[in-house]
């Protein structure tokens, strides 16, 4: 059985998240910063009436930070009772896996203490990462709406 996935880029890579945790995908034109948040928390932003916390995936996933651009997207992700917009540089494609396509990663990378990737996927020429949402968001470390 396929399953739908949002693809969205960090810093040229392609990762997804399951379609049906995607409540939206927005344009980005920016946040209001939140004085004491984590460093990778860009701040805040209203979504349909909702205040929604937005980390900038690529100060989360450790990469020096990009000023914004017209691409620039938030996906806003709704996991449990956590609703939380992921900023990524570009994000317009939706498409389906197969539970075989989605493999382990490899040791190297799932055994590191900050992986925020679930599984990989190749598409052709492409490699697919399936994020770890709970991770990104610090499951212990951030209080979301």
């Amino acid at each position: 059985m396929s399953i739908l996935h949002v693809v969205f880029k960090v810093s040229g890579a392609d990762y997804v998240v399951a379609a049906a945790d995607v409540l939206q995908m927005e344009s980005y034109a920016g946040a209001t910063r939140v004085p004491g948040a984590l460093p990778y928390v860009a701040g805040v932003v209203q979504v349909r009436g909702r205040v929604v916390p937005i980390v900038d995936l690529r100060v989360r996933f450790g990469l020096p930070a990009a000023e914004p651009t017209l691409d620039s997207r938030i996906v806003v992700v709704q996991y449990r009772d956590r609703t939380v917009g992921l900023l990524a540089d570009s994000a317009r494609e939706v498409i389906k896996l197969t539970a075989e396509q989605l493999q382990a990663p490899p040791r190297l990378v799932a055994d590191g203490e900050d992986s925020f990737v679930k599984a990989v996927a190749h598409l052709g020429q492409r490699m697919l990462m399936l994020v770890d949402f709970v991770k990104v968001i610090g499951e212990d470390s951030i209080h979301v709406s």
